[in-house]
């Protein structure tokens, strides 16, 4: 009977530390619109509330700082990038404090928001060599805005939100990397058809993660006139800015520090393919309004994770 009764206590002084360590962790973790601190929501299943409590929790989060990072490998197809330009005011209450918005245009009024989709090639640890084919492909999607660090002058983009359609993997990344705000899809699917005809799904359901849906056509050539010259002197140029960008940022306040992932993508610009067509997302007017969007398509990329560096603020 003691015995039972000392460790009941036991776990009950641990259920209290542990309860204490939250929220202490949550008045400096502090919950945001965008970003890592995002509410997660589960779209659906049996599981939605423990796995709600798991995604965002401080301290597991905190507990999960300690694994190294190692490098992962995906052999990426159909990358779709739906960007939009629009008035630098709008993005620049988005970036935390510690990095600073890359300003486009004459001016500099100007400013970009990408969200892309792709599909994993067996996305898996390096390490795992030829071993990694047996691991799943998912479905990926990463909304970003493009940033830079004043004390340092890296660049790279800042993730506003990123999902995919499998939990395991979606509770992974945003347990471990710190750059990605994961969420998960309830439906989303990319598909490709004879004649260039790209038809794009990402569902919420009832969850947290973005939405769109698009329904795009492969161009001869790239386009001399769009939305892009609001910022752009030709479609080269845009494309020159937007697809190497090989750094996600974030920002720790409680260190004091950067956060940097560091990637390597590698893709020519000479590969990209303009698309036109239709998007609609309540996740983009909610951010850019009524900007207009215009695509293009990357047919394949070799995905390498480098690993996550830090810089002071």
């Amino acid at each position: 009977m003691l015995a039972l009764l000392f460790v009941l206590g036991l776990v009950l002084s641990a259920g209290l530390g542990a309860w204490a360590a939250e929220h202490a962790l949550r008045r400096t973790r502090q919950q945001t619109r965008y970003g890592r601190y995002a509410p997660w929501i589960h779209p659906r299943g049996w599981l939605a509330v423990p796995l709600n409590w798991v995604a965002n929790s401080r301290l597991l989060r905190r507990l999960c700082e300690s694994i190294p990072s190692v490098a992962f490998v995906s052999d990426v197809t159909d990358v779709v990038y739906v960007n939009y330009v629009v008035d630098a005011h709008r993005l620049a209450p988005l970036i935390p404090p510690g990095l600073e918005l890359q300003r486009l245009g004459e001016a500099g009024d100007q400013a970009m928001l990408t969200f892309l989709t792709y599909r994993h090639g067996h996305l898996g640890p390096a390490l795992l060599g030829r071993w990694r084919m047996l691991l799943p492909s998912p479905l990926q999607n990463n909304w970003r805005i493009y940033v830079h660090h004043p004390r340092t002058g890296a660049s790279g983009v800042h993730f506003l939100s990123t999902a995919i359609d499998r939990t395991f993997h979606a509770l992974g990344a945003r347990m471990t990397a710190e750059a990605l705000p994961m969420h998960v899809f309830k439906r989303a699917s990319l598909s490709t058809a004879e004649g260039g005809r790209i038809d794009l799904l990402l569902d919420p359901g009832r969850g947290s993660a973005p939405d769109a849906v698009a329904r795009l056509t492969s161009l001869a050539g790239w386009p001399t006139e769009g939305p892009w010259r609001r910022a752009f002197p030709g479609y080269e140029h845009m494309l020159a800015y937007c697809v190497p960008q090989d750094r996600a940022m974030s920002i720790q306040p409680w260190y004091k520090q950067v956060t940097r992932q560091e990637l390597s993508l590698g893709i020519p610009i000479d590969i990209c393919i303009a698309l036109a067509g239709p998007v609609r997302s309540t996740t983009a007017e909610a951010i850019v309004g009524s900007a207009e969007a215009f695509a293009f398509l990357v047919p394949r990329v070799k995905f390498r994770f480098e690993g996550e560096e830090s810089d002071p603020v």
